[in-house]
């Protein structure tokens, strides 16, 4: 066989390989384009937050003496309490939001005889300082002004009802509300 009948034998092959060469170059550039559209959109994260938050204020109310149910009323049910260590209680605090490192807070109470001993943990923020922590991630957006110019609102005309409702004259007597009526909330059979 010569060298031209094995050539009209395949006489596409050319015509594949640079199809072959189009379509790969264009599945590179479709998934850059991919590549850099995932990078513009982020997922929803959830703020997860889990625990007890413990003010300042809080902690500043515990005195040794107190007995536990005065330390549940200040701090509330604790998050971890254990049968192996009875006379102690963890307030534990975790806050994790998207982009930022995860807070974490610990409150260790420990009693003897059912009677507050002592405390440790982490210095604890205010309240004032903790609110004003959570409101520090959104950015105060541009307020558009919320006043109507007199020719915005000439533009909408008075609605019907409006108008009929407004007194003729200086001495019309307005009209007094009706009183409504409602069937009883209980059956008067006992």
């Amino acid at each position: 066989m010569s060298v031209n009948a094995h050539r009209s034998a395949r006489p596409g092959l050319p015509l594949l390989l640079a199809a072959t060469a189009l379509l790969a170059s264009a599945c590179s550039s479709l998934n850059n384009a991919t590549n850099s559209l995932a990078g513009m959109v982020s997922p929803y994260r959830v703020e997860v937050v889990q625990g007890n938050f413990v003010s300042r204020e809080q902690v500043e109310a515990l005195q040794p003496g107190m007995s536990r149910e005065q330390v549940r009323e200040i701090l509330g049910t604790p998050l971890v309490t254990s049968l192996f260590h009875a006379n102690r209680w963890e307030y534990v605090f975790t806050i994790k939001r998207a982009n930022e490192a995860p807070q974490t807070r610990k409150l260790t109470v420990f009693f003897e005889n059912d009677v507050l001993q002592r405390h440790e943990g982490d210095p604890m923020p205010s309240e004032t300082e903790f609110v004003a922590s959570l409101g520090k991630r959104t950015a105060p957006g541009k307020v558009p002004p919320l006043e109507a110019t007199e020719a915005q609102l000439a533009r909408f005309p008075a609605p019907a009802h409006a108008a009929a409702s407004e007194p003729a004259g200086a001495d019309a007597a307005e009209p007094s509300p009706a009183t409504p009526s409602y069937p009883p909330l209980e059956s008067s059979l006992r």
